[in-house]
């Protein structure tokens, strides 16, 4: 759970400039009050009444180090140096000494920060992205990097630096009358005490409404990606009608509960201000007239209050927009604290730490049993020797547990029984990058970046030569249609391949699965989604490789598995049948019944 110290924390790399920073800004608020202090001083010298006991001091000290008398125009001249020192002369430095660094800080932060979320993207478990789409996550992020970006300037330079004035106006009041500022100091710890508790109590409702504007985003995402299939179903009305609807219960809360209730709070807290600072004039003319003050101590007061009690609407306003920004970075913070997955040694370290492994390709899956939710096992016992350059087939109906399978092999999760070996080796005992670099597996959906082919085709091996990137190439026929493209290998393919046609990005990914020279090399379904031509082709690329590397082929369309050494049939989580195509059909169990559904054009089930 994040808590305020991760807020700041977020910081904790520029903590020495950040307190530099603050406190020079500090400073420079303080320096203002020495213009009310002068012409307060000024106005007794103006009206001919002597001016206070430090005004005095320093003209008495001016005059010795001057080698003068004090005289009445010493004593204006110094007060006009003051209010130049802090006005003309400090106008060129406090942009540097404040602003640069306010700003400074927070766009450093937040170059950190994003460089930490991609880590984290990059080794939180496969499980976290089943859970949160794109949408949820990217909203998330982008909310709490932006807020915190917001926020430092203007907590640390403005906030901070207006509570230091506060106090030094204190202060000032203190030394001119113990009254006055007994009332002032009461009444703005008043004032806090009641905008802070409103505060509060909106950030609740602030937290609740972030939780649920993530929702409407990620549903906005969803629609996005899935804009075909709403197009292709003329849901367009209806999508408009619930995300109409979640807007306007999210206008509801935002303008009639958080809106208003800052509203509210703010009529209150100014019918306050603005009475004290009635108060504090009606004390300080008594006083002046009863002769305890003087007249330029009068002026002085009056001014320093009246800015302490401006300060008051700032203040509350900085701490508003916290309080509305605080739920999204504290929502930040929690993604950051997301457990990671096995990834995240690897994605901290170096290129050069990565363990080199060089296998023969035989696999053992030994009595292995995994389920997604412990109660319900996907696997149950499978025990499966594969032998090195074997090509085994994985077939069976939908939810027998074939995808589930190759996942525990690129150990995207960990079996709750059971183990794989690798050449005999436990693969939970060696470098996850090193291993999964040994591995290469074609999907279904081949997933392509919006860049070069060239890029897509070397993206798991980018030191591979040209020859080698022909060679692939060739073997997964990717020649046939590269040389028809506009620039060859620097066509740019889109946005997920969206220049690229079914059977053209799957045979990119035989390709990209080749020039990682894996040792295993797994089909997920490589030529389900294809026509025929295109599978054709696929399956003629897919032919040619059998033999030179352990193969494992999941295929839901037999024809794809009939030249595979082994056929391994599951059905509910267990090994069914094992054997070759002549094997299996002359066994006439369930593969035999496939095939034979298949061979007269029905679904696989």
């Amino acid at each position: 759970m994040a808590k305020f110290a991760d807020v700041i924390q977020y910081y904790k790399n520029y903590k020495a400039i950040a307190v530099f920073s603050i406190a020079a800004s500090s400073l420079f608020e303080l320096l203002d009050l020495v213009v009310p202090y002068a012409i307060g001083q000024l106005l007794n010298l103006l009206s001919d009444r002597p001016v206070d006991r430090l005004a005095q001091g320093l003209a008495d000290g001016l005059a010795g180090l001057a080698g003068v008398e004090v005289t009445r125009s010493l004593t204006l001249g110094l007060l006009l140096g003051m209010i130049f020192l802090v006005t003309v002369v400090r106008a060129p430095i406090e942009p540097w000494l404040g602003v640069w660094f306010h700003w400074d800080i927070a766009l450093k932060s937040r170059r950190d920060h994003s460089v930490e979320v991609v880590k984290k993207l990059l080794s939180l478990p496969l499980g976290f992205y089943d859970e949160n789409n794109p949408g949820r996550i990217a909203g998330r992020v982008a909310r709490g990097l932006s807020n915190h970006t917001w926020t430092y300037p203007e907590i640390a330079g403005q906030l901070f630096p207006k509570l230091v004035r506060v106090a030094g106006i204190f202060c000032i009041i203190a030394i001119i009358d113990w009254r006055i500022a007994g009332l002032f100091f009461l009444s703005f710890v008043a004032i806090l005490a009641f905008s802070m508790r409103d505060l509060i109590r909106l950030n609740r409702k602030e937290q609740a409404l972030d939780k649920y504007m993530e929702t409407t985003e990620s549903r906005t995402s969803e629609i996005i990606t899935n804009i075909k299939t709403v197009k292709a179903f003329a849901t367009e009305h209806d999508e408009l009608a619930r995300q109409r609807q979640r807007l306007g219960r999210e206008l509801k809360v935002v303008d009639q509960i958080i809106h208003r209730g800052y509203v509210v709070l703010m009529t209150w807290q100014e019918l306050f201000i603005q009475t004290c600072v009635f108060g504090v004039l009606v004390l300080t003319l008594v006083a002046t007239l009863r002769g305890n003050i003087s007249l330029g101590h009068f002026v002085t007061t009056l001014t320093v209050s009246s800015m302490a009690y401006a300060e008051l609407e700032p203040i509350s306003n900085l701490a508003e927009i916290f309080a509305r920004r605080y739920a999204s970075m504290l929502r930040f913070h929690e993604f950051l604290q997301q457990p990671t997955g096995i990834e995240a040694a690897s994605v901290s370290g170096t290129p050069e730490a990565v363990t080199r492994y060089q296998f023969t390709g035989k696999v053992h899956f030994e009595h292995l049993s995994f389920g997604y939710d412990r109660d319900r096992p996907v696997l149950k016992d499978i025990d499966l020797l594969i032998q090195p350059k074997q090509t085994v087939a994985l077939v069976g109906r939908s939810g027998s547990g074939k995808s589930t399978l190759v996942k525990l092999l690129f150990r995207y999760f960990e079996p709750q029984q059971g183990r794989i070996l690798i050449d005999g080796e436990d693969i939970r005992k060696l470098d996850i990058t090193g291993y999964r670099k040994q591995l290469a597996i074609v999907h279904q959906e081949v997933d392509v970046f919006n860049g070069t082919l060239m890029d897509n085709l070397t993206y798991g091996n980018p030191h591979v030569t040209r020859e080698q990137v022909d060679e692939a190439c060739a073997i997964a026929r990717v020649d046939e249609f590269i040389n028809l493209m506009p620039d060859g290998y620097s066509t740019v393919v889109g946005e997920r391949g969206v220049r690229l046609s079914g059977g053209q990005r799957q045979r990119l990914g035989i390709a990209r699965a080749l020039l990682m020279n894996p040792d295993v090399l797994v089909f997920d379904e490589a030529t389900s989604s294809l026509d025929y031509e295109s599978e054709r082709a696929i399956q003629l690329a897919m032919r040619s490789i059998l033999g030179t590397r352990t193969t494992l082929i999941i295929a839901h369309r037999l024809s794809t598995v009939r030249d595979a050494d082994v056929i391994v049939v599951l059905d509910q989580g267990r090994i069914l049948e094992m054997g070759s195509h002549e094997d299996l059909l002359n066994h006439g169990g369930l593969y035999h019944r496939l095939h034979m559904l298949q061979e007269t054009g029905d679904l696989l089930g």
